[in-house]
């Protein structure tokens, strides 16, 4: 072992490596307060170890980004503990670099070292970029939406916004494109330059030395950084390790379902870390806007990179700098403040879509209904034809027509296109871009010629007197069979007029195909899916889904409860339990009886709800009988037994550490 030792140290400089990190001479001896730069490095290292972990899971497509880390989450063996580490580390590592680079800047230890500081600057903009670009990766609702607003801001950046958003995103919006562009800037990009960033911050001050503290006679006295320094830094670290655990397994990251864009009850806001950027745009409006986005982000990084050059005094001592401190409480309050107000205050409305395209038909959309012309008005057959597009392409999702319809877009009906003409209209369709520039509407280019004719047709005739009115599709169908209208147990909101409880197995004339839907396999948010439940259920099922609704005509009675459910459908697994209720959401079912008035209706066969939503509602369902959608299936070792069995080592890490401290005081003393 000797002769292979010295055959390695012959051919690399071992010692010389070692006495450079270990044999330091620390002005006023060890302290605490060096240890947040440790921690910082720890927690790079973490991250560096799980986010290498996850890209043996993680697939970057926009079809399989959510599903793949949702099986990490719950099918590896600690896979929970992977990800809930990476993402509890995320956000120690912007917090603890900001912390480090404020105890610099008390210290004045800026004065002694300037070019660890311009370093220490830049390390916080780029984990704040890692920030940025980490989020949208899980292409979940809170990550998709994050990206876009924080794209969105680099889009109003004067001359360069639009390149920024660009390269940002590969495109105008959020799709594949801006998912691989993340996922390179991140893996890539930013996490190479964030080490390398690293290793010239320690090799400065290193070169330069530490500043220490600002009294003069308590820089005289010395302190060896090995082991010292060394100890008070794994003192620190490994308790920060260990709260990283312990927010893991008692605070998991919660999951909020994949992106849906089409969610407009959704309220979108950016990471906590970009609140305060957010929150200081909404005083910026209109031609104001690149002031928010850019000059004041701007001033606030270059007064941050100007301290040395400004504040060259050479007094240290923070009691005797009022200004320089009146300063760093004036910036950070603001910062501070902007992001608690951010926090709390309602997100930035979605931007509305005139018209959906090609991309909304495939997702399903908020609801579905028929168009049915009025006999008042002949449309003629282009128009009849145009009206059927409306309809089958998704149109009436997103947009109202005499008072029926979705919200995400105006209505069209009335003189909201009256001064419109077939050209606007086309290219309206075509690129809508052109006209509204942030508009989430794709491109509709998946028309013919002539079904884009046809289409503009349909549109022209609401502004000519056509009584055109949105029926929901579940209630020509009742019509046609007699059942009568359920409006008044319903209410008045579109398909709401229906029930949407879950009865039994859907019917063979309703639904032929009993097969699962998407929603089946994605975990969905169980908190989306309550206030969706709301919406859509609460006026048939009841409060919490206690039932309780008459229902005549039926043989029970009443609609049945889902809480408690039906125990034909319960599981204990919660793959096998929504299964079992999303072959009932996705095609409907019409309960036993002579001639129940309220049914259950096709929810996802119409398109009512997309997919997403539907995994929402189910996660709910499941919650309200005591099954956890997103239960850990190959845990590795139970999330509370683990953390019990980390108490346990790091107590006695702990021990060992105190004892070996000890020995060493007495060896010294």
């Amino acid at each position: 072992m000797r002769g292979l030792l010295k055959w390695f140290t012959d051919r690399w400089p071992v010692y010389p490596l070692r006495d450079l990190l270990l044999k330091e001479e620390i002005p006023g001896g060890a302290s605490f307060a060096y240890t947040i730069g440790s921690s910082v490095l720890m927690i790079f290292t973490l991250q560096i170890v799980t986010g290498i972990f996850q890209l043996f899971y993680y697939v970057p497509t926009v079809d399989h980004a959510y599903n793949s880390v949702s099986y990490l989450r719950t099918e590896v063996p600690f896979g929970w503990l992977i990800h809930n580490m990476h993402y509890w580390g995320a956000q120690a590592m912007v917090f603890l670099v900001v912390l480090h680079v404020m105890r610099v800047y008390v210290w004045g230890a800026y004065k002694k070292t300037p070019l660890t500081w311009f370093i220490g600057i830049a390390l916080i903009l780029i984990t704040m970029a890692m920030s940025l670009t980490g989020a949208p990766l899980i292409w979940d609702q809170t990550g998709y939406w994050a990206g876009e607003v924080s794209s969105s801001v680099a889009g109003e950046v004067p001359v360069v916004g639009g390149i920024q958003k660009i390269i940002l995103l590969g495109g105008e919006t959020m799709g594949q494109m801006a998912l691989s562009r993340f996922f390179a800037f991140h893996i890539w990009v930013l996490a190479p330059l964030l080490a390398l960033l690293i290793g010239a911050h320690m090799a400065a001050f290193r070169t330069s030395g530490v500043g220490g503290p600002w009294a003069e006679d308590k820089r005289r006295h010395t302190g060896p950084f090995w082991p010292d320094q060394a100890f008070k830094d794994v003192l620190i670290g490994s308790a920060v390790f260990f709260c990283m655990i312990t927010l893991s397994v008692f605070f998991p990251v919660a999951f909020s379902g994949s992106a849906d864009t089409l969610n407009t009850s959704y309220i979108p806001k950016p990471e906590w870390n970009f609140l305060f950027l957010y929150q200081g745009l909404k005083y910026f409006k209109g031609p104001l806007e690149p002031i928010g986005a850019a000059a004041i982000p701007t001033v606030f990084i270059i007064l941050l990179l100007a301290v040395p050059i400004i504040d060259r005094y050479p007094e240290r001592n923070p009691l005797r700098r009022p200004v320089a401190m009146a300063c760093l409480v004036l910036y950070m309050g603001v910062l501070a403040v902007l992001t608690i107000i951010g926090y709390l205050s309602p997100g930035l409305a979605q931007m509305p879509a005139a018209a959906p395209g090609p991309s909304v038909r495939s997702s399903s959309q908020t609801r579905e209904g028929t168009v049915k012309a009025g006999s008042q008005t002949q449309l003629s057959p282009g128009a009849k034809e145009g009206e059927e597009l409306f309809r089958s392409q998704g149109c009436i999702g997103c947009h109202k027509v005499r008072g029926r319809g979705g919200s995400a877009g105006p209505e069209l009906s009335g003189d909201t296109l009256k001064d419109k003409s077939r050209q606007w209209l086309i290219d309206q369709i075509m690129n809508p871009a052109s006209h509204f520039p942030k508009t989430i509407m794709p491109p509709f280019k998946g028309l013919s010629n002539e079904q884009l004719n046809d289409l503009v047709s349909f549109l022209t005739g609401l502004t000519q007197g056509s009584p055109a009115a949105v029926t929901p599709q579940h209630d020509v169908q009742k019509g046609a069979q007699g059942t009568g209208n359920t409006s008044g147990s319903a209410g008045k909101k579109g398909l709401r007029d229906a029930p949407s409880g879950v009865e039994g197995p859907p019917s063979e004339e309703k639904a032929p195909e009993k097969t699962t839907g998407k929603a089946a396999f994605i975990i969905g948010s169980a908190e989306n899916g309550a206030n969706l439940f709301k919406d859509e259920c609460v006026s048939c099922h009841g409060p919490e889904g206690k039932g309780g609704v008459p229902n005549p005509g039926s043989d029970d009675g009443t609609v049945p409860p889902l809480n408690p459910i039906d125990r034909k459908l319960y599981d204990k697994d919660p793959k096998v339990f929504v299964a079992n209720i999303d072959r009932i959401i996705q095609h409907g079912s019409v309960p036993e009886g002579p001639h129940p008035v309220l049914h259950m209706p096709d929810w996802g066969d119409s398109r009512s709800l997309t997919q997403q939503k539907i995994a929402n509602l189910e996660a709910y369902i499941l919650k309200l009988n005591g099954v956890d959608r997103a239960q850990l299936v190959h845990p590795g070792m139970e999330p509370r037994s683990f953390y019990l069995l980390v108490v346990i080592v790091y107590a006695l890490v702990m021990l060992l550490l105190a004892g070996l401290w000890s020995k060493r005081s007495k060896q010294t003393g």
